[in-house]
């Protein structure tokens, strides 16, 4: 009987340790992937802090502050409508700041959650998108 759960226990043990080990290898990763990441931020985006923005097709989203300064932002998931889309709304929730936290609403589609925030240059021109 002993022996059994001697057996058992280590089996379970083994078990536990290599677990532990793929995901401390999965997080090391994960890590190194946001590593070299800038996420950042733009302020005030609820009092008149964002310019400017062109969408990407359903993929993201070129967004322009006050100062010139162009940022790109990825969403999580396709944003249905978002090409097609006259208007959008940058919701901040309380904090006032567009960030990776942040949902761009298009009218009568829905919510997009922003996945990250990047510094970019401007978005291509339409001659260059085509040529």
């Amino acid at each position: 009987m002993k022996r059994k759960w001697w057996v058992a226990a280590a089996g379970i043990a083994a078990t536990l340790s290599l677990t532990g080990a793929l995901n401390t290898t999965a997080l090391a990763d994960e890590s190194a992937d946001h590593a070299g990441s800038s996420d950042v931020s733009i302020p005030f985006a609820n009092h008149g802090g964002i310019r400017d923005w062109h969408a990407d097709r359903d993929r993201g989203l070129w967004i322009q502050d006050v100062h010139g300064k162009w940022y790109y932002a990825t969403v999580m998931s396709p944003c249905i409508g978002l090409n097609f889309a006259n208007s959008i709304g940058f919701d901040t929730r309380p904090q006032g700041s567009f960030d990776r936290f942040s949902t761009i609403v298009v009218p009568r589609e829905g919510r997009c959650a922003v996945q990250s925030l990047r510094p970019s240059g401007a978005p291509p021109t339409k001659h260059a998108k085509s040529g």
